[in-house]
Protein backbone atom coordinates (compact mmCIF):
# COMPACT_ATOMS: atom_id res chain seq x y z
CA UNK A 1 0.00 0.00 0.00
CA UNK A 2 2.89 2.33 0.71
CA UNK A 3 4.27 1.71 -2.80
CA UNK A 4 0.96 2.84 -4.30
CA UNK A 5 0.80 5.91 -2.07
CA UNK A 6 4.40 6.96 -2.73
CA UNK A 7 4.80 6.16 -6.43
CA UNK A 8 1.60 5.31 -8.30
CA UNK A 9 -0.81 7.94 -6.88
CA UNK A 10 1.57 10.90 -7.47
CA UNK A 11 2.28 9.59 -10.97
CA UNK A 12 -1.46 9.48 -11.73
CA UNK A 13 -1.90 13.02 -10.43
CA UNK A 14 0.96 14.30 -12.58
CA UNK A 15 -0.37 12.47 -15.66
CA UNK A 16 -3.86 13.95 -15.19
CA UNK A 17 -2.30 17.41 -14.81
CA UNK A 18 -0.24 17.00 -17.98
CA UNK A 19 -3.21 15.76 -20.02
CA UNK A 20 -5.37 18.67 -18.85
CA UNK A 21 -2.58 21.15 -19.53
CA UNK A 22 -2.20 19.83 -23.09
CA UNK A 23 -5.96 19.98 -23.66
CA UNK A 24 -6.18 23.58 -22.47
CA UNK A 25 -3.04 24.65 -24.31
CA UNK A 26 -4.32 23.20 -27.59
CA UNK A 27 -6.58 26.26 -27.92
CA UNK A 28 -3.52 28.27 -28.98
CA UNK A 29 -3.32 26.31 -32.23
CA UNK A 30 -7.04 26.51 -33.10
CA UNK A 31 -8.31 28.96 -35.72
CA UNK A 32 -9.41 32.31 -34.31
CA UNK A 33 -13.12 31.62 -34.60
CA UNK A 34 -12.82 28.33 -32.72
CA UNK A 35 -10.55 29.62 -29.96
CA UNK A 36 -13.17 32.05 -28.64
CA UNK A 37 -15.62 30.94 -25.98
CA UNK A 38 -19.03 29.75 -27.15
CA UNK A 39 -21.67 32.48 -27.47
CA UNK A 40 -24.29 32.63 -24.73
CA UNK A 41 -27.20 34.03 -26.75
CA UNK A 42 -28.76 32.26 -29.70
CA UNK A 43 -27.46 33.10 -33.16
CA UNK A 44 -30.92 32.84 -34.75
CA UNK A 45 -33.45 33.46 -31.99
CA UNK A 46 -36.87 32.02 -32.64
CA UNK A 47 -39.94 34.14 -32.18
CA UNK A 48 -42.77 33.16 -29.82
CA UNK A 49 -45.23 33.14 -32.73
CA UNK A 50 -43.22 30.46 -34.53
CA UNK A 51 -43.77 27.95 -31.72
CA UNK A 52 -46.43 25.35 -32.18
CA UNK A 53 -49.45 25.31 -29.85
CA UNK A 54 -48.21 22.05 -28.38
CA UNK A 55 -45.09 23.85 -27.13
CA UNK A 56 -47.24 25.93 -24.76
CA UNK A 57 -48.36 22.92 -22.78
CA UNK A 58 -45.35 21.19 -21.34
CA UNK A 59 -46.62 17.61 -21.17
CA UNK A 60 -49.84 18.82 -19.48
CA UNK A 61 -48.12 19.60 -16.20
CA UNK A 62 -50.00 20.98 -13.21
CA UNK A 63 -49.94 24.80 -12.95
CA UNK A 64 -47.42 24.78 -10.10
CA UNK A 65 -44.84 22.84 -12.13
CA UNK A 66 -45.66 24.70 -15.32
CA UNK A 67 -44.86 28.00 -13.58
CA UNK A 68 -41.49 26.62 -12.50
CA UNK A 69 -40.61 25.58 -16.05
CA UNK A 70 -41.97 28.54 -18.02
CA UNK A 71 -41.81 31.29 -15.41
CA UNK A 72 -44.59 33.47 -14.13
CA UNK A 73 -46.75 35.42 -16.58
CA UNK A 74 -45.95 39.11 -16.90
CA UNK A 75 -49.16 40.25 -15.21
CA UNK A 76 -48.30 38.34 -12.04
CA UNK A 77 -45.69 40.13 -10.02
CA UNK A 78 -43.78 38.85 -7.07
CA UNK A 79 -45.49 41.40 -4.82
CA UNK A 80 -48.83 39.68 -5.47
CA UNK A 81 -47.40 36.33 -4.50
CA UNK A 82 -46.33 37.50 -1.03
Amino acid sequence: MAFFRQYIAPLLVVLVFIVSLVAVSARIFLPNDMAAPAPIEEVNPTSDKAQSPAADSVADLPPALSALLKGLPDELGLSEQL
